[in-house]
């Protein structure tokens, strides 16, 4: 008999076995990638832990997605990597918990809609160089610390190394093959610890890099100078955290929504989000945010609450509390392995296959991004440019779709049907569509397919009536939109408005 209860989703019903089960093994999945996220980073594995059961926790009760599961991300760790080399781990701290913040901001004033702003080429850009870093860092993995400095693996232990790698890759790769009922990377890196552990092979484990033993995370405020200056630092990382935080969030709750058929609230999610940064930034956790193939694997266990994520959380500090020592044994080259399939199945196949049919400012955007991305590990750099540089071939863009169709009427009156946007790109186009010197006594201009959008098209219109009164000329607008008029209106206050719209005729809003 199933067992059925409500927890925290009051409408929904909740099957208390599926919902365990699923937790248990999203745990599994997520304690590799939160180590070796960590690693990555330069942080301790316990930084990576603790992400992964305070956003795994918090978001599941306070977050908008039932049946989504947030941890220690990787997209969300790279953005900290340079703050890290630079300024330290406290600086770290300071900037997840102002990310959170941010986030929270978001959420409240429901912005959340506006990360739709990020062009699908800069993500594509984004994820691959992410991709790209991810797969990098595991080369570094292939060296060792000396007295001198940190030099390559040669003779037997690159060997062991790269055998072992290749050993967790092909047990990822083809033990789907033989059931999904049990996470690949997960059987992958328990395969690894056993023969390492039974044949007694010597290589580099987790212990080798950092401890993982540790209590409850305690509340530590991050030893930062107050100031102007700390929060110049760590704002543009934390700007970027956020975004790309909220991003990889609202993105996967979109499929979950089409998985279930359910309809998750955005804004929710992202208070959430942010709720559970500021909470790692005083409890020394690295931050995250939803993590797409562990939400997948909640769904295709089952899961459709709250509970599997909460179950999740509680697991893996229990691992904190009580299973350190056999972490600490896993061998490295079980998460390089692992890392280097999420960094395959990060990177966006897709967008090489379709290269050649996207339009050539959109490839050049995301090889741009991604390039800026790998070079500079400057995320916030690269995904800014390519916002900006996307904005800008679309107005360029844009701009050029405005034209008039011109025609007289019986009555002698001139006519311009004006079809496309009006606003700063556009306005030199559009002036040079008028014959003012020869047109007739009287001018109809209808944008009834077209909308004046900034200050530069009020003032372009401002001029162009001006030009046609010192000829005695007379000029109409016509289907100006509600929008148009109250900017027209409010542009009286700022320069000399010369124009006045056509009585007899409704705005284009009306006619619909």
């Amino acid at each position: 008999m199933k067992a059925y209860f409500n927890l925290f989703d009051f409408s929904q019903k909740v099957n208390y076995k599926t919902e365990i089960l699923a937790g248990l093994t999203v745990a599994m999945t997520m304690i590799p990638e939160s180590l070796s996220f960590a690693i990555l980073a330069g942080l301790s594995p316990l930084t990576g832990l603790y992400a992964a059961f305070l956003m795994g926790l918090i978001t599941a009760v306070l977050g908008g997605r039932p049946g989504m599961v947030s941890g220690g991300a990787g997209a969300t760790v790279v953005v900290l990597i340079a703050l890290m080399q630079s300024h330290g781990v406290e600086y770290v701290f300071a900037a997840v918990a102002l990310a959170g913040l941010i986030q929270i901001t978001v959420g409240i004033f429901r912005l959340g809609k506006f990360i739709r702003l990020v062009p699908q080429p800069v993500m594509y850009g984004f994820v691959n160089g992410l991709a790209v870093i991810i797969f990098m860092a595991q080369v570094e993995q292939f060296k060792t610390s000396t007295s001198g400095g940190t030099v390559w693996l040669s003779g037997s232990a690159l060997w062991i190394m790269a055998g072992l790698v290749a050993l967790t890759i092909l047990v990822v790769i083809t033990f789907p093959k033989i059931t999904k009922a049990v996470p690949a990377s997960l059987v992958a890196i328990i395969v690894v610890f056993l023969i390492v552990l039974g044949f007694g092979i010597e290589t580099k484990t987790v212990k080798d890099i950092a401890s993982i033993s540790g209590g409850f995370p305690s509340f530590h405020i991050p030893s930062v100078p107050f100031g102007f200056e700390t929060i110049k630092t760590i704002f543009p990382y934390s700007l970027v955290m956020a975004g790309v935080g909220l991003i990889e969030s609202l993105l996967t709750l979109n499929v979950v929504d089409e998985i279930t058929g359910t309809k998750g609230k955005g804004n929710k999610e992202a208070v959430a989000q942010g709720t559970a940064n500021i909470v790692n930034g005083f409890f020394t956790g690295m931050g995250g945010c939803a993590m797409i193939a562990q939400s997948f694997v909640n769904l295709s266990a089952g899961s459709r609450a709250r509970l599997s994520a909460i179950i999740a959380s509680i697991t893996i500090l229990l691992i904190i509390l009580f299973g350190a020592p056999i972490i600490e044994h896993v061998p490295m080259a079980a998460l390089v392995g692992v890392m280097i399939m999420v960094a395959i199945g990060t990177f966006e196949w897709i967008s090489l296959r379709i290269i050649n049919k996207m339009p050539r400012h959109d490839v050049a955007v995301g090889i741009l991004v991604a390039v800026i991305t790998v070079w500079l590990h400057n995320l916030a750099l690269a995904v800014l440019i390519g916002v900006i540089i996307s904005a800008l071939v679309f107005a360029w863009e844009s701009a050029k779709r405005i034209r008039a169709r011109k025609y007289t009427d019986e009555q002698g009156v001139k006519h311009y049907e004006i079809f496309g946007p009006l606003f700063f790109g556009s306005v030199s186009a559009f002036l040079e569509k008028f014959d003012v010197a020869n047109d007739p006594a009287e001018v109809i201009i209808d944008f009834k397919e077209s909308r004046v959008a900034d200050m530069s098209a009020i003032e372009a219109l401002s001029k162009l009536t001006e030009r046609y009164q010192k000829l005695n000329k007379k000029l109409h607008l016509r289907h100006l939109s509600e929008d148009c008029r109250l900017l027209l209106k409010n542009a009286e206050a700022v320069i000399e408005v010369n124009v006045v719209e056509d009585p007899y005729y409704k705005v284009a809003t009306d006619l619909h």
